[in-house]
């Protein structure tokens, strides 16, 4: 496959000196806060000038669905895709011969949302990226028969490899225009569990698609992971049943969930004590993505689950700081921009206060 972007990938010799530069640890830095990735409204400078002050330790690329055609997770990855091209039929976005004016407008929405990126993020020690990852892609696009790529093997593997060639060369371009940032790589996988589990209705309604097994999912992610290089990689699930175990398995460096939906649950919280415990990075997902009724609530209460399910587990809270990073509980593409701004300022409040936790809390 031929990108048109230089991908600008390190020779072999010069890997140490690119892990030298980006050291995993350094975007879970005490204090880091960061969003999942989606935000209300249609305006990308207004919606990274948000991002950038209450986030600047870890920014994340905007991402704004309400925009339409091409802002969605499916359409917004398919952009990315090299030598794939997808329209959008009246079922959802189907795989089509070649590029056409719903792949054309997914690329002017991306790059306009760079452009925001690069004159809001400017000087970001790192940067977060979030694209669709394999499963939930396959799971998302039809193939031309319109039946779900999900249903052919090979369709799955050439989307695997596909994404990876053009990840490379977007995280590639993320680097160019903020020169000296580091990136790091949110794979979105909110249909894993369906896919794993065999829930996803057929193209005619009648029926579902077989589940695909626990091994060959941590195939194709891993796959991916490893084709990322030496970029952190996040893996995001902010589902009950969210594969922790096959996910820490995978290699990603670190898992974002929905710390309020899996604490409640022994076992996924004992998957993640087995990833923190093995220096995997929790991107915990506590405070809501659309405005609470009790939305003036003090900071203690919305650590509350992060510190249950910490004491739960048996950790110090002097690790907090150093092994957590706090988030809304999934994007905030829902709520309205006060809470959006509000949501982003208590994972920065809250982030803050992890190294020295006050003694009432």
């Amino acid at each position: 496959m031929m990108v048109g972007v230089p991908l600008d990938l390190p020779e072999p010799g010069e890997v140490p000196d690119l892990l030298a530069r980006y050291p995993l640890t350094r975007p879970w830095s005490a204090g880091a806060a960061t969003g999942v990735g989606s935000l209300p409204g249609t305006d990308p400078g207004e919606a990274a000038a948000m991002v950038a002050g209450e986030l600047p330790a870890l920014p994340h690329l905007v991402e704004l669905p309400a925009r339409g055609v091409g802002a969605d997770l499916v359409g917004r990855t398919a952009g990315l895709l090299v030598d794939i091209w997808a329209e959008v039929v009246p079922s959802g976005w189907r795989i089509s011969r070649r590029p056409g004016r719903d792949i054309s407008r997914a690329r002017d929405l991306m790059a306009w949302d760079l452009d925001a990126a690069e004159e809001h993020f400017a000087g970001a020690e790192w940067i977060k990226v979030q694209v669709c990852g394999p499963w939930t892609l396959a799971a998302g696009l039809e193939l031309p028969s319109g039946h779900r790529a999900l249903t052919d093997p090979g369709a799955v593997r050439d989307l695997a490899e596909s994404l990876v060639e053009g990840l490379a060369a977007h995280v590639a371009q993320v680097a160019r225009r903020l020169p000296g940032a580091g990136v790091v790589v949110q794979l979105d996988e909110p249909g894993l569990p369906a896919v794993l589990a065999g829930s996803l209705p057929t193209a005619s309604g009648f029926g579902t698609v077989r589940a695909v097994s626990g091994a060959r999912a941590q195939e194709v992610l891993a796959g991916v992971v490893e084709g990322i290089g030496d970029h952190p990689t996040v893996a995001h699930c902010c589902h009950a049943d969210a594969p922790i175990r096959l996910l820490r398995a995978s290699g990603f460096d670190a898992l974002a969930l929905d710390l309020t939906l899996v604490g409640e649950r022994a076992r996924a919280l004992d998957a993640v004590g087995e990833f923190v415990d093995g220096d995997g990075i929790l991107l915990a997902g506590i405070v809501p993505g659309t405005a609470p009724a009790n939305r003036s609530a003090p900071l203690r209460h919305w650590a509350s689950p992060l510190l249950d399910a910490w004491n739960r587990l048996g950790f110090r809270r002097e690790d907090l700081a150093t092994r957590v990073v706090p988030t809304p509980r999934c994007g905030l593409a829902g709520a309205d921009r006060s809470w959006a701004v509000r949501a982003m300022h208590l994972c920065r409040q809250l982030a803050d206060a992890l190294p020295d936790p006050p003694d009432s809390w």
